[in-house]
Order: structure tokens, then sequence, then C-alpha cells
């Protein structure tokens, strides 16, 4: 590089996954700027308190499904700060014929459960003799209806589908947007057949590593995680956003504006950890074919609704994690969350908090409709759902114009294109959730993996100062 560097590495964007790679790249022992464009740091991830009531901005919850994560948390100093999710949250609802039932957790509650018809139980027990798939990028609806059957399609996987990528299975890629259904049929031939083999090695590998994944939280909320790492890395930049990336003598030069002025920061590494369609642009005049790819990533909109009642105004129990509602049933939400059900000091004594999710890629229309239109919308859906028929004593709305990037049919590819940018032009890493995972957890897991090779890569140039 022609001029000093001023980082070995910079990261691009501070959100989870660029908080966790540039934490991941500071105790390896490497000079990290961090550069995020919003007065914060956390993205999708914050925390606020209205009138009692804890709201999560983006996700309510993790899994641990690695030992990664509470290494992560024991790093940080928060590991008595998180809280386990209330057992009584264990059920999951599905709505069918206007009426939330019990998602079955055993054979025997699948037997006895209304939710699914006698002929899709029938149909269930076929599943273990039917051949694989051969399509390369198969549709998660498809590969649904080819294992299991119309019905197990629209009454789990669909509200699940809804759930997780505020998605629809029919645009979804079962093998990038749920790998581990993938690998089940390609294992094992068998979902059903995966399932009770994978569990039995699933035991012997906990017993082994003594770790269990659980649903998590913290005491002040999922920002917890955020703010601990923006508090502790050595240098992060807010309210600075990057316009431009350049090559420039065997590193980067990277075009900085901040506070009215433009300034060029350089370094040997770049960590490119901002949503697909900030990413796309960036790169453009370099990896012209890696842009057009992130280009492709959709973010369909998603709006929240949190009303907060008194708890004698639910006729529902809400003895669990929440409701989902699949796109048969032609209602207008996605589906709600029991917030003060899932985790403790949600909302005051004697009040209940849901948050209640709208649009997505199954009804995008609806996410402009104007803050009282939402509120409405959703009163109506929790008093015939849920039996929430007195008006809240406090509701919120938010929006978020590009959610959850979605992991539709072509996204392989997509990915493939990356990995090619990568090996073209060594330094530069994607991380972010449009890669590997959705979930804070496959964040956390990422953004681990891109700072080793982040850091082996200063280590092989001799870039690290």
């Amino acid at each position: 590089m022609q001029n000093a560097p001023d980082a070995d590495v910079i990261v691009v964007g501070g959100g989870i996954s660029g908080l966790a790679c540039a934490w991941g790249l500071q105790r390896r022992g490497a000079n990290v700027r961090l550069i995020e464009s919003a007065p914060r740091a956390g993205g999708c991830i914050a925390t606020v308190r209205r009138q009692g009531y804890l709201l999560e901005a983006g996700p309510n919850s993790a899994l641990d499904t690695s030992p990664r994560v509470a290494r992560l948390l024991d790093e940080l100093g928060i590991a008595a700060e998180r809280v386990d999710a209330n057992p009584a949250a264990r059920n999951r609802y599905v709505v069918r014929n206007g009426v939330p039932i019990a998602l079955p957790m055993s054979p025997l509650a699948f037997l006895t459960s209304p939710l699914f018809s006698a002929a899709a139980k029938l149909r269930l027990f076929g599943e273990p003799f039917i051949s694989r798939g051969s399509a390369a990028d198969e549709s998660v609806a498809a590969f649904v209806r080819r294992r299991l059957g119309g019905e197990f399609l629209d009454y789990a996987i669909n509200p699940f589908v809804g759930g997780v990528y505020a998605g629809r299975p029919e645009e979804l890629c079962v093998r990038a947007a749920f790998p581990r259904l993938y690998e089940l049929e390609q294992q094992y031939g068998s979902l059903i057949r995966g399932q009770v083999l994978g569990a039995r090695r699933r035991a012997r590998e906990s017993q082994k590593s003594k770790h269990t994944a659980s649903m998590f939280s913290f005491r002040g909320g999922m920002e917890t995680v955020t703010a601990a790492m923006a508090r502790q890395l050595r240098h992060v930049e807010l309210n600075a956003a990057v316009s431009g990336i350049a090559a420039d003598g065997g590193g980067f030069a990277l075009s900085v504006d901040s506070a009215g002025t433009r300034r060029t920061l350089r370094a040997p590494s770049v960590v490119m950890a901002v949503p697909a369609y900030a990413a796309a642009p960036l790169i453009r005049p370099l990896l012209p074919a890696a842009a057009a790819a992130l280009q492709g990533v959709p973010y369909p909109p998603v709006a929240v609704v949190y009303c907060g009642f008194h708890r004698n105004a639910v006729g529902h129990p809400l003895d669990g994690f929440g409701m989902l509602v699949p796109q048969y049933e032609g209602r207008r939400i996605l589906g709600s969350i029991f917030s003060s059900t899932l985790f403790e000091q949600r909302a005051q004594t004697g009040h209940v908090l849901l948050t209640t999710f709208i649009g997505g890629s199954r009804q995008p229309e609806l996410v402009a409709l104007e803050d009282d239109e939402l509120a409405a919308l959703v009163r109506t859906e929790l008093a015939k759902l849920l039996g929430a028929g007195v008006a809240p004593d406090f509701c919120e709305v938010r929006r978020w114009r590009q959610a959850i990037p979605q992991y539709t049919l072509g996204h392989g590819a997509r990915m493939d294109a990356l990995n090619d940018a990568e090996r073209a032009i060594p330094g530069l890493f994607f991380c972010a959730n449009y890669r590997g995972g959705i979930s804070i957890s496959d964040c956390i897991q990422s953004a681990d993996r891109v700072a080793t090779a982040g850091y082996e890569f200063l280590g092989r140039s001799g870039a690290a100062g």
C-alpha cells in the first residue's frame, strides 16, 4: 500500500455480524476499525422500554446452537445477564380454522392432534419410502409437498417459514434456507429416519461436549450483546458512511463521509458486513458479478406491532412461545410472539405483551398502512384469534422497509459468486446474515469463521500491525 494503513482490517457495518467479526479479529490481535453509518451500533437488534414494557425491535431471542455463542458471552462479561426462556413457553401454536392449536411435540401428540387430518397423518407414514430428490435448486414448498404432502406444507412449514423468514416456501430454496432439512434427505434418504438416527447422534455429541442448545435473551434485552461488543471494541466510528471502495496497492482505500466531510481510510483487508443491497453498489466497480449477485437477494418489508394488555383482557392462556398463522387461513398477520410469557420482566405486573408481525413476502403491501391502521388491524386479529377483545393499554408500531434476506431459488449460485470474489481479491470478505444463516447464532458463528480467515490472511500477507 502506498500510504500507511489506518487499520489491519476495516469492518463496514455495525450489526451483529460486523460487531462479532470485529470482536473476533480484535481478540486475535488485529487492529480493527469498524465503520457504521447509523448513530448507534447493533443494526436491527435494539431494545427499548415503554410504559413498563420491554420491546425488541429485532430478534426477541437467540439459540446457543454452538459453544461459540456461550464463549462470546463469557468473553464480553455478560454471561450473568443471560436469561433462559420460560419453560411455560414450550408450546407453539398454529392457527387452523381460526383457532390456535398447539403444534404436537411428540409422536403421540401428533397422532391425537386436531391440527392435521387423518389423511395427512397417514401420508406421513409413507415418507421413509420416498426416494431422494434430484433437483439442484428445489423450493421448500416442492420439497415438503414431495416428502410430506400438501397439508403438512400448509399447516406446518408455511407458517414456520412465515415466522422465521417472513417469507413464502414457494420462493425459498430448501438447500440454502433449511440446509439441515436438505442434508437429512441426502444423508438418510428420509426426514423421519434422519430425525430418529440424527437424534441419537446429537445425544452422543451433546453428552461429549456437555452442550445443549437452549433459547435465551438477557435481563435488559437482546441489545445487551451488541452494546457490550460496541463498548469493548477499541475503534468504532458511528455516523460514518462508506461511499466507495477501491483497490489500493495490494489493499483497499475506502471513502468515508462523516460530519459533512469525506476522507480516505486504508487497510490491507476489508469485511463487508452490511446488508446485500448496501454492499452491492460499493463493490460494483471492483466486482460487478458479485454486486449483481448481492442485488439479487430480496428483503421484503415487515411491520411489528407491540400491544400491551391487562392479563384478564386476553382470553387465551398464552402458555407458549407464540402463534403462527398459515397463509391458507387468509388472515392479515404472520403471527404473534407471547413476549411476556417467553421471558420475565417484558411487561409490568398483571399485564402481558404481544409482539405481532405483518407483511413479509406474503403481504408486503400491508406495511404501507398508517400506524393507526396497522394497530387496528392487529387489534382485530388478536381479538378473533386470542380473545383480546378489549383495547390494549399500550400500542406501538415499528417498520422495517427491508427486513430479512430471503434465501430464494438461485441463492446458492449467488453465494458462489461471493466465494469467487473473495478468491479474486484476497483480503476482501463478506459477512452478513444473507450468508450462512439469518439467526443470531448463525451470524456469530459466521463472523467467527470470517475473523479466523481474515486473521490468517493478515499473517500470510505480513500485513498485521
